[in-house]
């Protein structure tokens, strides 16, 4: 009752989590449509767009003197104009490039381009960086690499640098299979059963194959397609099997 009483008393502040709420939720449901990238993955109008909403959502939360729709409008309105955004670029070329940009070469076979890099407004320091985040840490290692319209730069290494693959070595390898896990945090996640192709029973089995009494013990546990696991318990480190062959 003193809890009611309190906000009853200071209606001000009430109206003002009250306005928190319903921008949060507005915000939330902004970032959901614009999809789950990252900062570093965003196109230079979804971070203007992101820089700009994130403005704009606090002076409805903070200025109980604004009315809440004056922060609501400009938010809506910004997801329609990201819409037509999206939209145009994906139906024309020309549209993306003046509004995102081009990838650009800034090491060709020939080296470092300096004529693209000073358009890039980057330095040397800022290639040497880049390339060493791709694995590489000398000039000479690598064939091309290209800045991104996100600002990634993605590294193409000289043939005899580049990483061996079973390819190479002519080796048969197996199709990867995902994982999907069945025990996260001493849950169990009876959703993911039939994706693991396993059922209640099975699960049981390899508790009790590891001696483990309740799944509250394990960190977490995964199956492939192929049914081979991962278990992880925790208070001992990890260890794989297949299914069937728990115990050994």
């Amino acid at each position: 009752m003193h809890f009611f009483y309190f906000f009853y008393q200071n209606k001000n502040m009430l109206t003002l989590i009250i306005r928190a709420i319903i921008v949060y939720l507005l915000v939330l449901l902004v970032f959901r449509l614009m999809g789950k990238r990252q900062i570093g993955q965003m196109q230079p109008f979804e971070l203007v767009l992101t820089l700009v909403i994130a403005d704009l959502a606090t002076i409805p939360m903070a200025e109980s003197a604004i009315p809440t729709l004056n922060g609501v409008v400009p938010l809506i309105t910004l997801v329609v104009v990201h819409f037509f955004l999206t939209f145009f670029s994906k139906k024309s070329p020309k549209v993306a490039s003046l509004i995102s940009g081009k990838p650009m070469i800034i090491i060709d076979p020939n080296g470092i381009s300096y004529e693209t890099i000073e358009k890039l407004n980057i330095t040397v320091e800022d290639i040497f960086e880049a390339i060493r985040g791709q694995g590489y840490f000398r000039l000479e290692e690598v064939q091309y690499a290209i800045m991104e319209t996100n600002g990634v730069v993605n590294v193409m290494p000289k043939a005899h640098c580049a990483p061996v693959t079973p390819q190479d070595l002519e080796l048969a390898t197996e199709q990867a299979r995902l994982p999907v896990a069945v025990i996260s945090d001493g849950n169990v996640l009876l959703e993911n059963f039939e994706k693991a192709n396993i059922n209640q029973e099975t699960l049981d089995d390899v508790l009790r194959a590891n001696q483990i009494k309740s799944a509250k013990e394990v960190v977490v546990l995964t199956v492939d397609g192929a049914g081979e696991c991962y278990l992880q318990t925790k208070t001992a480190p990890f260890k794989t099997f297949a299914l069937g062959s728990a115990n050994e």
